[in-house]
């Protein structure tokens, strides 16, 4: 007992700490995302989501440029998905569009919801393992973040036209379920990380970079929708491309 008294305490720099705070703050935005929603302002519920996802994106590029890599921070960023890609989207989909049908809606949000967590479940085991080439160039379905905003298209599109719900709900049932499947499919999508831009081009990325955050904050919903129809003929792209890339091995 002296030994374990006498032990000098590992003094733990804050700024290590600094990819799990981020973390924290994707998990408060997505609950928060679900108070909102359940008041009927779907419009902060959606941006909070939005930030999230940002949120998202920083935690683990924080960790991995400080080394600060843990298996706690992993598996609390993989909770943090679940719950803003998974929990909130469907919850918030559910309290908007099937106030009329609560069974099949509900049926419809579980399902998203359950392949969600599959999804994160088995991109957590591909991330324990080794992956090929062509596994760090694509995914392997639509990954979380991109599900939670495709399937939040009907809302985006109500809000655009600035009528009430203009699509029916057993329509946006299916649709909903349809995007859950997309997550769980063997349909490959593009990996952000993998993609790279030529250095004379950056200059053109920053421009079209900056006007995308700008029409996010003048014509929101007009942006969302454009961005979703973009990333469904992504979809169609990657799986043309990998399609080729297999020819091309022979596969």
């Amino acid at each position: 007992m002296d030994d374990e008294a006498e032990k000098p305490k590992v003094q733990l720099p804050i700024i290590l700490l600094l990819p799990n705070l981020i973390t924290v703050a994707a998990i408060c935005a997505g609950l928060s995302s679900l108070r909102f929603a359940f008041q009927g302002n779907f419009e902060i519920a959606v941006q909070l989501i939005l930030v999230a996802s940002v949120l998202d994106g920083l935690d683990g590029r924080l960790a991995r440029m400080l080394k600060s890599e843990s298996a706690l921070g992993a598996e609390l960023d993989s909770l943090a998905d679940f719950l803003d890609f998974g929990v909130a989207p469907g919850l918030m989909i559910y309290i908007w569009a099937f106030q009329d049908m609560r069974d099949v809606g509900w049926i419809a949000a579980v399902v998203y919801v359950l392949c969600c967590v599959m999804r994160l479940a088995r991109f957590n085991v591909g991330n324990k393992s080794e992956m090929s080439a062509d596994a760090k160039r694509f995914f392997v379905g639509v990954p979380a973040p991109a599900g939670a905003f495709l399937a939040m298209l009907p809302l985006f599109v109500t809000f655009m036209l600035k009528q009430g719900p203009v699509i029916p709900g057993g329509v946006i049932a299916v649709y909903v379920i349809c995007v859950g499947l997309l997550m769980i499919s063997r349909i490959p999508t593009w990996s952000l990380k993998s993609v790279t831009i030529s250095r004379e081009h950056t200059k053109f990325f920053l421009i079209g970079f900056v006007a995308v955050i700008a029409a996010l904050l003048s014509y929101p919903w007009a942006t969302l929708v454009t961005l979703d129809l973009a990333y469904f003929a992504g979809i169609f792209w990657s799986w043309r491309a990998a399609r080729r890339a297999k020819r091309k091995h022979g596969v």
